[in-house]
């Protein structure tokens, strides 16, 4: 995969790509969650997990817009290329070996429509949750997880039948 900067530019310099960090929302659970799929994802190209505006990122990348980063995904390879939104996304999964066929489809017209629209699909979420705290399926919010049926929620105080529907 070529190096192409924020805007998309098809005449980018075309620098190989040995390794990528990707700065991630370490406050959303959504973005967490992906971290950890990503790390135990096998890769061609190594990632590297960098907290979005922390001051690692800042003293790694100090020429950086760190306030979008922390509200669009935004990869960094080592040569220099940033990659935003919907290419933060195909290159990250372009440096896996599972998913590298995958990223080169997202890489057309049609599977960048495809992506673009999973990323805002994934900042509506963000969005909506980040409202009430940004915390989805936090245990002390009176969140449980049964393996059996998945997640259940009992308000604080009411960890007995008292507060169970008639």
């Amino acid at each position: 995969m070529s190096a192409a900067p924020v805007h998309g530019d098809r005449d980018a310099r075309r620098v190989p790509v040995r390794g990528l960090t990707v700065l991630y929302d370490a406050d959303c659970p959504l973005c967490v969650f992906v971290r950890d799929w990503l790390v135990k994802r096998p890769q061609l190209v190594p990632l590297t997990f960098v907290p979005a505006g922390s001051p690692a990122a800042r003293d790694r990348f100090p020429g950086l817009d760190h306030r979008s980063a922390l509200s669009e995904i935004t990869v960094v390879g080592d040569g220099g290329q940033v990659y935003r939104g919907a290419a933060a996304w195909i290159v990250t999964l372009w440096a896996l070996r599972e998913h590298r066929r995958l990223a080169h489809r997202l890489s057309t017209p049609s599977g960048m429509r495809f992506a673009k629209g999973a990323v805002l699909a994934a900042a509506r979420w963000r969005g909506a949750t980040a409202s009430w705290g940004g915390g989805v399926y936090r245990r002390g919010d009176g969140w449980a997880y049964d393996p059996r049926d998945g997640w259940h929620y009992t308000p604080p105080g009411c960890d007995s039948d008292a507060c169970a529907a008639p």
